[in-house]
């Protein structure tokens, strides 16, 4: 009797337990989904705020043709390849002195067709701050847009790396793994990013565009010699999960867009420069 009543005591107790942890998670739960829309709401805000502030001008090419350099290509482009289409593509400007008053780490602005990738980018000295911090920065999951601390600020290195998180409601990087849809890839106007710093204004042409597991083989920024550099290039060519029928040289800069595909994988675009014009 004692070890029947025993027994039942241990199944309740078991059962209380079960039904504490369910009932914390569930909390827990929806904690994290209330959190999460209201940091998507500051989000929007922000971006409402920002546009308010400045948004970008394109250039018009034939004011400013003795500032325009158009980076010429080691071998001739073929027919897949629309290269001349692109060069001829007007670039965006970008006044950045009310967004450096907001944030004085605001670096550039970029802008990534056929997607919702419009914003102005910012840089510390750590990778990590704005994954925590919204542009204004307040704490917010969402994070921002940022460069790699180790590059340099005006896009100068061999590979400039960019992060954001890939938020489901399409904000920072979330639209970029349309990159891997054929609703973009039937679209080659989609095919180019055109970044605004405050020294310069260019225009890249995509490359690569793939995901990948967890890696960091392609957030390398120096290179020990222009090999080593062809070597990255052509590692990322490959990778990709469509031919964009475009090589890489030894003297060319390439851009890296980063973010998560999901808890396991990361979603990736590199461009290569392809127009610049100083400021």
């Amino acid at each position: 009797m004692k070890k029947t009543k025993f027994k039942k005591t241990v199944i309740d107790i078991i059962i209380g337990i079960i039904i504490f942890v369910c009932v914390f998670n569930i909390v827990v739960s929806i904690y994290h989904i209330v959190l999460w829309k209201n940091e998507g709401k500051e989000i929007e805000k922000e971006l409402d705020e920002i546009e308010e502030i400045t948004t970008p001008v394109e250039v018009v090419e034939d004011d400013n043709k003795d500032r325009i350099e158009i980076i010429k290509q080691q071998e001739e482009p073929d027919e897949l390849n629309p290269y001349w289409a692109y060069v001829n593509m007007n670039l965006i400007s970008v006044d950045f002195s009310d967004l450096k008053e907001v944030n004085s780490d605001t670096v550039g602005w970029i802008q990534v067709n056929g997607t919702n990738i419009n914003y102005p980018f910012v840089q510390t000295n750590n990778n990590e701050y704005y994954l925590k911090h919204s542009f204004n920065k307040k704490n917010n999951s969402a994070g921002w847009v940022f460069l790699d601390y180790r590059n340099s600020n005006e896009l100068t290195d061999k590979n400039n790396i960019l992060y954001a998180h890939g938020r489901i409601d399409n904000t920072m990087f979330g639209t970029l793994r349309k990159a891997l849809t054929n609703g973009w890839l039937d679209d080659k106007n989609n095919f180019v990013i055109k970044i605004s710093t405050p020294k310069e204004n260019t225009l890249w042409q995509v490359f690569s565009a793939y995901k990948i597991p967890a890696t960091s083989d392609y957030i390398q920024v120096k290179f020990n010699s222009d090999d080593k550099f062809l070597e990255f290039g052509n590692m990322l060519i490959k990778r990709s999960a469509y031919n964009f029928n475009t090589s890489i040289s030894k003297d060319d800069k390439i851009l890296t867009l980063s973010t998560c595909y999901d808890n396991k994988e990361r979603m990736v675009v590199h461009a290569k420069l392809i127009k610049r014009e100083t400021r």
